[in-house]
């Protein structure tokens, strides 16, 4: 059933045309995943599906009680505000119903012996009592756990760039909605958390329309591709990978129909040249026929982008790491860590947010020092450095200025000249945009520019740290394609699994208390192997227990009574139910008054699962014993 319609939807900025007059619907829990490079107008599209942009013709339809929730790029948020204020942000009546009893909660801690606030408090809990909400009230706070946020108290202003990322997807994944916007809901979350979206998102009951650049992401949770291209949107049903296949088939297409247009073409126009007279109507047709095949602009499949560039020589000595150690007060972010960085590496930087990655990097960088051991820079080393963070153009330099600042010709590896305005171009920089205003760039169009002012220095050692973040799936192809053929070092620091699986051979993980660890292999095998050590870990930790299973041959042979066994545990097994079960009610009542002690609750919630498993056991085998006595029964 379709839940959204979009009708000749239109939407440009001065002479630029983002899309022009184009459909489509959204059904019941779609999962579609929108791609196109940067600067196309997918974020512009999203706003306008969730009503905070307008376009400027065409028509969105849907039921008037449609909910849509949108995760912006960059949330904004009421800077003194609290962290759960944000969560339970919102006008449907759930969310309304649990804000008012964390308010409710906060104000009876303030003082519990206040009877007007006791009264509140049970009037709330009565509410949320019929309105079944206690789930909701626990679901949302292991949401914020399980993405990070353990100190739901505090200040929105008090948080990072990720931390308030992560505070809007909480918030978005809670409100109930009908269809969930999500604009590049991976960046600045590390590869557990995306693990964890990917498997939250499977079991998301709306529909699911997002934009991300993480190819793993898009192919594990999409069953349908929306893609933005030169104003018109083409729509492929199944993941990424069906994408591709069926991307490569409409250009083989479409190839071929411009083929069959210029023979065509050619044969009309040299019907022309023979100075055939346009006398009869048919004549006539057939010169405007010609004229219309001759004037027709046809948009062509990309070029591949042939990426061997040069690179400055490099000697055998890159970069020479001894026994470095960091921290930041009380906390050790790298301890003793030792490695010899050889000319051809390719290493990966993994690990938690705020475990100390980019501080690495930035050591090897010279931007920051270690606190103690050392650090030796070979002497033909060039580091070219591609931040994470927003790096500050001149906004009235165009794009090509921009580019030739770094270099107006470089070398490719086979002695070729480029100039700046091919590799512009080579970076999907049309020359018509070459000469665009960097303040008429969008943000992912000014990283992709920035990126290739990096590559433009002839750098002979190239550290990433989180590329994939801002940049389009086309442009880390193309990026992908270069590193490949780069001759000398590459670090990244990268959450983008797709990514470091093309790219690197070898990681750095950091595992906490300053510990990182060397593996060798991508990052795939790498979690592979960390799956089956913590299998190896667990059953360790959890030792068999040997449950005597009832004998299944109940003929004639049967015993004419309960073993010992069996009879003791019948004996007892009621007692143990009847306890379960007031276990299971006063760990109920511990999370509804345990207010906005979240790691309390957290541990309570996680018990009351564990008491409910051990109930329906204990009920399970009640059910067996009740038969088998049943059945001696019968026997006698």
């Amino acid at each position: 059933m379709q839940i959204l319609t979009v009708e000749n939807l239109s939407k440009g900025y001065g002479e630029k045309v983002l899309f022009d007059n184009i459909s489509f619907h959204i059904a019941e829990q779609q999962r579609i995943g929108l791609i196109g490079v940067n600067g196309t107008g997918k974020s512009s599209l999203l706003k306008i599906i969730a009503g905070l942009d307008t376009a400027d013709s065409g028509k969105i339809v849907h039921a008037n009680h449609f909910r849509v929730e949108y995760l912006p790029q960059n949330p904004s948020f009421e800077e003194d505000s609290s962290v759960l204020d944000q969560v339970f942000y919102g006008d449907s009546p759930l969310i309304q119903l649990l804000r008012e009893y964390e308010q409710a909660l906060a104000d009876l801690q303030v003082a519990p012996d206040d009877e007007k606030r006791q009264t509140r408090m049970f009037s709330v809990q009565t509410r949320m009592d019929a309105a079944d909400a206690w789930e909701s009230n626990t679901q949302a706070k292991m949401i914020l756990t399980q993405l990070g946020l353990h100190d739901f108290s505090q200040r929105v202003s008090e948080l990072s760039g990720g931390q308030r990322k992560r505070v809007a997807m909480a918030r978005a994944l809670i409100q109930p909605a009908d269809l969930l916007i999500l604009d590049e809901p991976t960046n600045h979350i590390d590869n557990e958390t995306v693990e964890w979206l990917e498997e939250y998102l499977s079991r998301y009951k709306g529909a699911l329309l997002l934009v991300t650049h993480d190819r793993y992401f898009l192919d594990r949770v999409t069953n349908r591709t929306f893609e933005l291209d030169k104003g018109k949107l083409y729509s492929y049903e199944g993941n990424y990978a069906a994408f591709l296949e069926k991307k490569a088939e409409r250009e083989e297409n479409e190839a071929a129909t411009e083929s069959k247009r210029q023979n065509l073409l050619r044969r009309e126009l040299a019907w022309l040249r023979r100075g055939a007279k346009a006398r009869t109507t048919k004549q006539k047709a057939r010169v405007q026929r010609a004229e219309e095949l001759r004037d027709r602009v046809v948009e062509g499949p990309a070029a591949k982008m042939e990426m061997a560039l040069g690179a400055s020589r490099l000697g055998k000595k890159v970069i020479e790491i001894e026994g470095i150690n960091k921290g930041f007060g009380d906390r050790k972010l790298i301890q003793n860590f030792s490695y010899i960085v050889l000319p051809g590496d390719r290493v990966g930087i993994i690990g938690p947010n705020g475990s100390g990655k980019s501080t690495l990097l930035n050591m090897l960088a010279g931007r920051i020092q270690p606190d103690s051991g050392s650090l030796e820079v070979g002497t033909t080393v060039k580091i070219a450095y591609y931040t994470q963070g927003s790096v500050e153009m001149d906004e009235k330099l165009r794009a090509i200025e921009y580019v030739k600042e770094a270099a107006e010709v470089i070398q490719t590896s086979n002695g070729e000249s480029i100039t700046a305005s091919q590799m512009l171009e080579r970076f999907l920089f049309a020359p018509h945009m070459q000469w665009t205003p960097i303040s008429r760039l969008s943000g992912g169009e000014r990283r992709r520019l920035y990126l290739l002012r990096t590559l433009m220095g002839e750098p002979n050692v190239l550290f990433l740290d989180e590329p994939t973040n801002d940049l389009d799936i086309q442009t880390l192809s193309i990026l992908e394609d270069y590193l490949e053929q780069f001759p000398g070092a590459v670090i990244t620091v990268s959450h983008d699994r797709y990514f470091l699986d093309r790219t690197v051979d070898h990681l750095f993980a950091f595992e906490g208390q300053g510990v990182i660890r060397h593996y060798n292999g991508n990052y795939s095998e790498y979690l592979e192997e960390r799956r089956e050590e913590k299998a190896v870990q667990q059953a360790i930790a959890e030792p068999v227990e040997k449950n005597e299973k009832p004998s299944s041959n109940r003929g004639n042979n049967r015993t004419k009574k309960l073993s010992y066994k069996d009879q003791k545990e019948w004996d007892e097994i009621e007692g143990k139910i009847a306890a379960l079960e007031e276990r299971s009610v006063r760990l109920k009542e511990e999370i509804a008054t345990s207010g906005s002690d979240y790691g309390k609750v957290e541990k309570l919630f996680a018990e009351e699962q564990h008491v409910a498993t051990e109930l329906e056991a204990a009920v399970e085998r009640w059910a067996e014993l009740s038969a088998m006595i049943e059945e001696l029964e019968q026997g006698k």
